[in-house]
């Protein structure tokens, strides 16, 4: 009986523009999308709450387009800043700055792109807005050199993440009301809450770096503490349902939230890594459930 040789065929190289163009997904999370996710929910919180409604369809593009935006120019300027620490942390050591797949040139240059675009977008829209803008700027550029220097990043993060907020009410009433910046509270306990969960996961390979972070400083106390910022967290969007005359529907979608929350703290109980993220994670149905209440009270 004769048989037939079969030889592997011969593959062609990656074009190098092909290759570059992955490399800088990688570095913008384009694989990841929670980032954008979490980011997003509270930014169409304060849309909704502001517009009492769908919103114009511009001013609705423009922060979602502005989400995904700012976003992956954190996520940039996160591992240019962390590009000493991420290779010695197990979850972050294939970045591509971690790897020097990516240099720090072209870190900022894509950071400088991705902000560029983003305040072109927030230039169409009023001048408070764009004023508000260099805030954001600011905080988003700043927000990853703070665990060098103070145990709380986390909460930085929530007044980076959540200055979308202030810019919606901006955006869509040409101010920002007391209720505006009531959810902006809500929103950085909230983000200082999720992202505990996230600094849990990495907390022994910070230790060994010498990087700080929530999770470091609250111990053996870390689920208590956290308790009290869910608990707080929901607490002020309560008021913000108060404040702003919400229905059933969003009494319904807070509940849903409750359960959600409970839920995390069943999964993450032991502060195993894995469950820490998967807690992490969850939290883009808290912001949807949220969100959901919200957008049906409003279409009711």
């Amino acid at each position: 009986m004769a048989y037939e040789r079969y030889e592997t065929p011969i593959l062609p190289p990656v074009p190098r523009w092909r290759e570059r163009l992955g490399q800088y997904w990688k570095l913008v999370r384009g694989d990841r999308p929670i980032g954008v996710l979490l980011l997003l929910w509270p930014t169409w919180w304060a849309l909704w709450l502001a517009a009492k409604g769908l919103p114009d369809l511009w001013t609705l593009f423009v922060f979602t387009a502005g989400v995904w935006l700012t976003r992956s120019a954190g996520c940039v300027i996160n591992d240019y800043a962390d590009r000493w620490l991420d290779p010695q942390v197990e979850r972050t050591k294939e970045r591509p700055l971690a790897t020097g797949a990516v240099s720090g040139r072209e870190a900022l240059a894509v950071f400088a792109v991705l902000m560029l675009v983003a305040f072109a977008l927030v230039l169409t829209l009023n001048r408070l807005t764009v004023w508000l803008s260099f805030a954001g700027l600011f905080l988003a550029a700043t927000y990853p050199y703070l665990k060098r220097h103070t145990y709380l990043p986390q909460v930085y993060l929530g007044m980076a993440f959540g200055w979308g907020i202030p810019m919606a009410f901006a955006a869509v009433q040409g101010e920002v009301p007391a209720l505006g910046w009531l959810l902006y509270c809500a929103n950085i306990l909230w983000s200082t809450a999720y992202d505990t969960w996230y600094a849990m996961v990495d907390r022994d390979d910070d230790i060994r770096a010498g990087s700080k972070s929530t999770a470091i400083l609250f111990g053996d106390l870390d689920l208590v503490v956290q308790g009290i910022l869910y608990a707080l967290t929901l607490l002020a969007l309560a008021f913000v349902g108060q404040q702003a005359q919400l229905g059933v529907a969003y009494w319904a979608g807070l509940g849903v939230a409750l359960l959600l929350v409970g839920y995390e703290f069943w999964i993450a109980r032991r502060r195993e890594r894995g469950p820490c993220f998967r807690a992490f994670l969850h939290n883009n149905w808290v912001g949807l459930a949220v969100f959901a209440g919200i957008a049906v009270h409003y279409a009711l």
